[in-house]
């Protein structure tokens, strides 16, 4: 998992010059006026996730997974040896393979240079650019596909300052070998950047890329914690005409603080800037988890977050059109989909499903608003032609409807409308339940919980209402695997879409992180559907 920064500051801004246009020949993906443009000349604005691959070689299915998200971009994790496990010539070219084959941009990137200068364990640049020199009849001929990140967060907060001079020798070291990619460079201060080096030296480094086919990476966590910061940084450079993408970020709290992922994805769309959620799955901590235990079919909150929410990856990707995406040329709306139809209705939550769109190019997905007279509130997205809509009222009517996109951004007219009451909450069995409820982690001034809902009964319980009591006012900050209501020390959890069926001697586990003032006891009563359960060690 991507260490994160020690120390928090905050982010003065700086001035920076218009970056010069690129004055060799493009080839592949590249630098135009400041942009990431394909071989053709249109925009790419990457909308992916982080994948740790080094870690996880056999989870090979995962690039699917995420292309079946509709993400256009994938960040693939590798090793130079230095630190771990050196990925081969052959498995980076299974990996290239495996993007191209699943339509997506791969993003390769060097993690072993991490923290270099604090972390005494992290490789330099220059030893990850060897690397990258020894992968060049890989990498030969990929420049439609692969971009080159030289290493993951290349400096920690120790004399951040030294950054400039190792990067700027590596970029013109893989120039010098002939590598004609778009370079991807991370920032210092474990990638976030928060003492303002690479903002301040950007102009300097793209000016020492002959190719001017050069981008930057912010990997945005806990320092931006604030929309002022996440729009200061980013605005520093697009107003400059440099290039940058959201590398990396994060959007659960932790024990340095909480980002601001809202205005991070909300900017990173106005601004048509890229960004790349950490990560897929398989982290320490797997409060960045997207999804659990890489199924696809368990989002965690973040995950929900990223894929379905607002500026989410369902919304906003473009399919590259070196495979086929639309080109900007494309004017052409999908037709309407059918009207949704609902299924496993509980209390809090609803599954849509409608007949698919067709389009003159494709159908890029489809964004879900609940609709009240003449008034729409967007509610979900997806890349396919269902989804759990989550967080509803009990014993409430609703009305959805469902707009289809295509890659080009046209939308079709909307599908006709389709009504769901929500349960009434409570019919959760009054007997057969057990809880499990352990601290996994403490810091000061916070901590990170499990609670494991077990179901011992002979049947299905289909939708659930937690209820338990806090008594050294603890409160909940995060939630993966249920949606949080607190009132004082008392709190009620409902379940996400992923959890809320426990089969018969089946469980689901709810994660989440807190805050507390030294004295942290643990709840000791916990009730499902209002009839107490037993507790479990």
């Amino acid at each position: 998992m991507t260490a994160l920064v020690t120390l928090l500051g905050l982010l003065a801004l700086g001035g920076l010059a218009p970056a010069q246009a690129a004055t060799a020949a493009a080839t592949g993906l590249h630098i135009s006026d400041g942009r990431l443009v394909e071989g053709n000349g249109n925009d790419f604005v990457m909308r992916g996730v982080n994948h740790a691959h080094t870690w996880y070689p056999g989870e090979t299915q995962s690039l699917a997974d995420i292309k079946a998200t509709g993400a256009n971009t994938v960040r693939v994790v590798l090793s130079d040896g230095f630190r771990w496990s050196k990925n081969s010539p052959a498995d980076v070219a299974a990996v290239i393979a495996q993007c191209k084959a699943n339509r997506l941009i791969c993003v390769l990137e060097v993690h072993d240079t991490t923290g270099y200068g604090e972390d005494s364990a992290a490789g330099t640049l220059d030893h990850a650019a060897e690397y990258w020199i020894s992968l060049k009849d890989v990498l030969a001929g990929q420049e439609d596909y692969v971009i080159i990140n030289i290493g993951n967060e290349p400096w920690g907060n120790t004399d951040p300052a030294g950054w400039t001079a190792p990067t700027t020798a590596a970029i013109q070291k893989l120039r010098a070998a002939g590598f004609a990619h778009t370079i991807m460079v991370d920032a210092p201060n474990w990638g976030q950047d928060w003492q303002g080096v690479m903002r301040d030296n950007a102009q300097a480094v793209y000016d020492a890329d002959t190719t001017g086919n050069l981008i930057f990476s912010i990997h945005m966590y806990s320092v931006y914690n604030t929309a002022q910061k996440v729009t200061d940084y980013l605005n520093a450079f697009v107003d400059a005409g440099l290039p940058l993408l959201i590398g990396e970020f994060g959007g659960p709290a932790d024990q340095y603080g909480d980002p601001d992922e809202d205005t991070m994805m909300a900017e990173a769309e106005r601004l048509k800037l890229g960004y790349i959620a950490w990560s897929w799955s398989g982290n320490t901590d797997p409060i960045l988890d997207l999804t659990i235990g890489f199924d696809p079919t368990q989002l965690s909150s973040w995950g929900e977050r990223i894929f379905h929410g607002a500026n989410g990856i369902a919304q906003t990707s473009r399919e590259a059109t070196v495979y086929g995406g639309a080109t900007e040329d494309d004017t052409e709306a999908p037709t309407a989909p059918g009207a949704p139809s609902a299924s496993a209705v509980t209390d809090t939550s609803a599954t849509l499903t409608w007949s698919a769109s067709s389009d003159n190019v494709a159908v890029a997905g489809y964004d879900v608003v609940r609709v009240s007279g003449t008034t729409e509130t967007p509610v979900a997205s997806s890349a396919t032609h269902t989804v759990a809509v989550t967080g509803l009222t009990a014993d409430t009517a609703y009305s959805f409807a469902v707009y289809a996109r295509d890659a080009a951004g046209n939308r079709s007219a909307r599908s006709a409308t389709t009504s769901v009451t929500t349960g009434k909450g409570g019919t959760t069995p009054a007997a057969g339940c057990s809880v499990g409820y352990r601290v996994v982690n403490t810091w000061s001034g916070g901590f990170q919980g499990e609670i494991t809902i077990r179901n011992t009964g002979t049947t299905t319980i289909d939708g659930w209402k937690l209820g338990f009591a806090f008594a050294n006012g603890q409160t909940v900050t995060n939630m993966w695997g249920g949606i949080p209501t607190q009132t004082g020390g008392s709190v009620s959890v409902a379940p996400a879409s992923y959890t809320s069926t426990i089969a018969a001697n089946g469980s689901v586990t709810v994660g989440f992180t807190g805050s507390q003032n030294g004295t942290n006891t643990a709840p000791s009563v916990f009730t499902l559907g209002g009839a107490t359960c037993a507790t479990a060690a």
